[in-house]
């Protein structure tokens, strides 16, 4: 019986997906000789596959995704069971909400669940269905045996180096991703709980050799995937390395010159931290890249918030952060976190009082409102709620264009996760 492979390569996952394809070109000519594989973009797509191969094959279909999209996923194996196949597909998970709740996530309907990073562990999992054996002893792999939870934890972290960040083979095609862990444990973020707290960067001639792949292909912009930007070549993440970040950027400029191409460092889809903007580091992206903003996250103007969610920089820290980039003449696009638990009133003053000044200076607020998320030390605190005050501070700048978000939507999505889920 032939085998399929389909991965639900939905636009919010779409990373992860690149990831995990470029895993499965380490050793293309065993994955393909024993599995067909597909990457269905739409709903509509997965589901007319599903048909159409469970006539003559056995299917595993694979999800990555946020707690965010928790409905939307339940919604769609629902549709699934609905649709009265001759053969069910195996469902298989992975991604923040799997790593976070790899139980509840199995309850949910899949069959298995990958809990953190999963290059090896994919690979692995397709070896043993290749042997006949469908429930192995794969370490980040969880299911259920006749009833009982199995789980062999997480996943050991990879190195960055042995895997592409993309696959050429799929066409399925992105920012490179440079670094992975934060060695930074806000009490609100999942990357350090899925990533581990240990920087690993990608060698820079194999970010070359991938950038390279890219400009061949006609992408002319390339874009970066690190928790911190300017972090990259720092053996902790923490001190800066600017002859590392300088050699980056320097050889990435050279690569792309002669293709017109561009290079985008420190805005989206990364960000830098505060404490890391200098005028050495902000003179870099100046001299070698054609973004007009830098992300910063700052999260609140609270100096005891900093404290309590283990930020690890202070106020000032960002002050002088939003003011080098802006003399720069680049823009400051300042993230902050409303409605994070424990918040007192005089911590949403000191909140706004700093973003009224931000915003006098000349930067952009990009707001958010507090979600609580699996794995997290704030994973049982309340739902995010944005005060009157917050209110009348967006009615204020939005017009003006000093202030944009999703703070609506993750309002009301931290109220059904707090509800629902946790």
């Amino acid at each position: 019986m032939e085998r399929v492979i389909l991965f639900a390569y939905f636009r919010p996952n779409r990373y992860s997906f690149n990831a995990l394809a470029g895993a499965l070109e380490k050793e293309i000519a065993l994955v393909e000789g024993h599995f067909q594989c597909y990457f269905p973009r739409k709903e509509e797509e997965l589901l007319s596959l599903l048909r159409e191969f469970s006539e003559t094959s056995e299917i595993f279909l694979f999800f990555s995704f946020f707690t965010p999209q928790y409905w939307q996923i339940k919604d769609l194996i629902e549709k699934i069971k609905n649709l009265k196949l001759k053969r069910k597909p195996w469902l298989v998970a992975g991604g923040p909400h799997a790593t976070g709740l790899p139980r509840k996530t199995l309850e949910m309907g899949f069959d298995y669940v990958f809990v953190g990073e999963g290059e090896e562990s994919l690979f692995a999992f397709l070896k043993s269905l290749i042997q006949g054996e469908y429930h192995p002893k794969i370490r980040g792999l969880s299911y259920f045996k006749d009833g009982e939870y199995v789980s062999y934890g997480k996943a050991n972290p990879v190195d960055l180096s042995e895997y592409a960040p993309f696959s050429l083979r799929f066409s399925l095609i992105g920012p490179i991703e440079i670094t992975r862990g934060c060695p930074f444990t806000c009490k609100y973020c999942q990357t350090p709980r899925i990533f581990g707290t240990k920087v690993r960067h990608r060698p820079l001639e194999q970010i070359l050799s991938y950038a390279e792949a890219l400009l061949k292909r006609g992408i002319r912009d390339l874009r970066f995937i690190t928790p911190n930007a300017f972090s990259y070549g720092s053996p902790d993440g923490r001190t800066p390395k600017p002859e590392a970040l300088e050699t980056l950027l320097k050889e990435l400029y050279n690569l792309v010159k002669p293709y017109q191409g561009r290079l985008f460092f420190g805005s989206f889809p990364s960000e830098v931290r505060p404490e890391q903007v200098t005028e050495e580091t902000v003179l870099l992206v100046k001299k070698y890249c054609a973004n007009d903003n830098l992300v910063i996250g700052a999260q609140t103007g609270s100096e005891r918030m900093l404290e309590y969610l283990q930020r690890g920089h202070t106020v000032e820290d960002v002050r002088r952060a939003v003011k080098i980039t802006i003399k720069a003449g680049l823009k400051a696009k300042v993230d902050f976190i409303f409605g994070l638990p424990s918040e007192t009133e005089e911590d949403i003053k000191a909140t706004l009082s700093f973003m009224e000044e931000l915003a006098q200076m000349g930067a952009i607020i990009h707001a958010h409102t507090f979600m609580p998320l699996p794995q997290t030390p704030f994973m049982k605190k309340p739902a995010g709620r944005i005060s009157k005050e917050i209110f009348d501070f967006i009615k204020k700048y939005l017009p003006k264009g000093k202030i944009f978000g999703e703070w609506e939507k993750q309002m009301l999505l931290s109220e059904k996760i707090s509800r629902e889920i946790l």
